[in-house]
């Protein structure tokens, strides 16, 4: 298999051709979504789509129309996140926020524009891509509504509204709000892949862990990283009154926390063979720093 790197690199090759060119009456709207979509980051996601489809044996390409689906998926959550109706941010990724950066209604629209281009990558990739593609559009679909991150981040503002919650309610935004967008793109993958169902069980409980692990990891960042570093601003969760694991746990609880869902993830693999790049990739959310 790749390097992480490698596979970032793919992601980020692909990126920068997959949104249509410009003309006269939508230059601003493509500016923005480029400005969010092309912004420094880590690819985790659309990286974890290209590994698990090479993990099952098959060409890059057959997961790539889900790697750079899921990246605008997550530039559009990032974009409505920072809105002032959301999270309220200012920096994202070591620069102003797209709303900042050409205003709240246009930001919208790009958000709303990703949105709507990932749905037709996915939908272009199942006209050629035959059942593995359709199982993967309909697993990375599930991923993003009701029962995914939109409800996830639902439950984030009912909680920071009502100010209380407990663990049931944590465990349900950290599974939807964030795990669930790091979870789908593996398993579409394996699927678009074609990998056996004992490697898409094993890899879905794998990503579920790992998904929690960065969420809570995040958790501990908004209380001890740089804002230089981290690339965002810090103590926001406490300012806007979160749900998060540093909230309900303490800090040296949710890095407890951290070291528990990163030993399930890991111990999801136990017996598959050739998982060291996604082993090492768990133990990662132990020493992130941004």
């Amino acid at each position: 298999m790749r390097t992480f790197k490698e596979y970032a690199a793919l992601v980020n090759e692909g990126l920068e051709t997959t949104l249509p060119a410009a003309c006269a009456f939508d230059r601003e709207l493509l500016e923005a979504c480029r400005y969010s979509l092309l912004s420094p980051g880590k690819r985790l996601r659309g990286s974890l789509a290209l590994a698990g489809c090479e993990y099952a044996g098959a060409p890059l390409e057959k997961a790539l129309p889900f790697a750079l689906a899921v990246e605008c998926v997550h530039a559009y959550s990032l974009i409505h996140d920072d809105l002032p109706a959301m999270d309220n941010d200012t920096l994202r990724r070591g620069r102003p926020t797209c709303h900042v950066a050409f205003g709240e209604a246009m930001a919208i629209l790009a958000g709303d524009a990703l949105l709507s281009h990932a749905m037709l990558l996915m939908a272009r990739a199942c006209e050629t891509g035959g059942a593995g593609a359709a199982r993967a559009a309909v697993t990375l679909a599930s991923a993003l509504g009701i029962r995914g991150m939109v409800g996830g981040q639902a439950q984030d503002i009912v909680s920071e509204n009502a100010g209380a919650g407990g663990e049931e309610a944590l465990s349900y935004i950290q599974r939807n709000k964030t795990a669930a967008l790091i979870r789908a793109p593996l398993l579409c993958g394996l699927q678009a892949g074609g990998a056996d169902e004992r490697a898409e069980r094993a890899f879905s409980e794998y990503g579920l862990h790992l998904g929690v692990a960065f969420q809570i990891a995040d958790d501990v960042l908004d209380v001890t990283a740089d804002p230089a570093t981290l690339g965002k601003s810090v103590g926001k969760d406490a300012e806007e009154n979160k749900l998060t694991a540093v909230k309900l746990l303490g800090l040296n609880g949710a890095r407890e926390a951290l070291q528990r869902e990163t030993e399930l993830a890991l111990k999801a693999l136990e017996g598959l063979p050739g998982t060291a790049f996604f082993r090492a990739l768990a133990q990662q959310m132990l020493v992130r720093n941004s």
